[in-house]
């Protein structure tokens, strides 16, 4: 049987581009492994290159290996949907609701998903006073792997100059700040995967799971399956899983959480949702992966089931 050409596109202008090149790398050698044929496309500023890229070689499957704006917020999908090129992943909508932060709110809070108390405040509001109390985290809007993110805490006097410094347009969300851990949980299609507890090195210096305990060797550990509750253990995978589908995502998709166990470490506890990535990582040692393989699905076959779920949505 012909296997299908693929090309894997990565890069981008993101601030998650090292990330994104090494999803794509992964990727590649993963399908090639499976006897694809594979092409790199390497995403930078000129989206006509990319566009002539992908006319003079026809794939029959791009592999979105992209993160971050432009890849993983609607604006390719609707390249690829206009050119009429199937594509991994989810679709224009899906992943432009899923990115933006205030709009993903509105879509759980809808479906009676349940997410941290917040609001959307301008930059010259947050300069001005605390939007809510301390403990609080602020957000870009459309940014992902932690990027920009700050926590407030009571008596903290940097509120002001984060304001005053914040490069991520003219607004952010903030949210209450939820105690406790930090969980995961991957879907691929209509299966919810297993839950992850991660935990960021203290020796990376807040014990924060921002984008250095993310990507720096050893920032963080992974505990899966995660040893919590078995009612919040399930309800976990529920959620993840029902926020995939009110989402409308495709293909793959991983949900984040707070788990706040800390009133009541023998009790279920609190579960809110963080967000969803349409996109998430895919080098083989990043959190989907991981979890698939703990599932019985192998890094390379991940990759090929990705691929087996692409399509147009023309």
């Amino acid at each position: 049987m012909t296997r299908p050409s693929i090309s894997v596109l990565m890069g981008g202008m993101s601030a998650e581009r090292e990330v994104s090149l090494k999803s794509g790398a992964g990727v590649s050698e993963a399908l090639r492994s499976l006897g694809y044929g594979v092409r790199q496309i390497i995403a930078g500023e000129d989206l006509g290159a990319i566009v002539s890229d992908l006319q003079a070689h026809r794939p029959d499957v791009v592999f979105n290996a992209l993160h971050g704006r432009f890849g993983e917020d609607g604006c390719i999908q609707g390249v690829l949907d206009w050119m009429g090129i199937n594509y991994t992943h989810s679709g224009v909508r899906a992943s432009a609701v899923a990115m933006d932060k205030a709009a993903a709110r509105t879509v759980f809070t809808a479906a009676g998903l349940p997410v941290a108390r917040g609001r959307v405040v301008t930059m010259a509001e947050l300069e001005a006073a605390d939007p809510l109390p301390a403990p609080y985290v602020i957000k870009p809007l459309n940014e992902g792997s932690s990027v920009g993110v700050e926590i407030i805490h009571a008596g903290a006097n940097t509120r002001a100059s984060i304001a005053r410094s914040w490069r991520f347009g003219t607004s952010a969300l903030v949210e209450e700040f939820i105690p406790g851990r930090e969980l995961t949980v991957g879907v691929m299609g209509e299966r919810a995967l297993t839950v992850t507890d991660i935990t960021p090195r203290e020796s990376g210096g807040n014990g924060f799971y921002d984008y250095a305990a993310k990507y720096q060797q050893g920032g963080s550990s992974h505990v899966l399956p995660a040893r919590i509750h078995p009612d919040a253990f399930e309800r976990a995978r529920e959620l993840a899983l029902a926020a995939h589908r009110v989402l409308g995502c495709r293909g793959a998709s991983r949900t984040d959480f707070r788990y706040d166990d800390t009133r009541d470490p023998e009790g279920a506890g609190r579960l809110v949702i963080l967000e969803t990535n349409t996109q998430p990582g895919m080098t083989e040692t990043s959190l989907l992966p991981e979890q698939a393989a703990a599932c019985g699905v192998s890094y390379p076959h991940l990759c090929q089931w990705l691929v087996e779920q692409a399509t147009c949505r023309t």
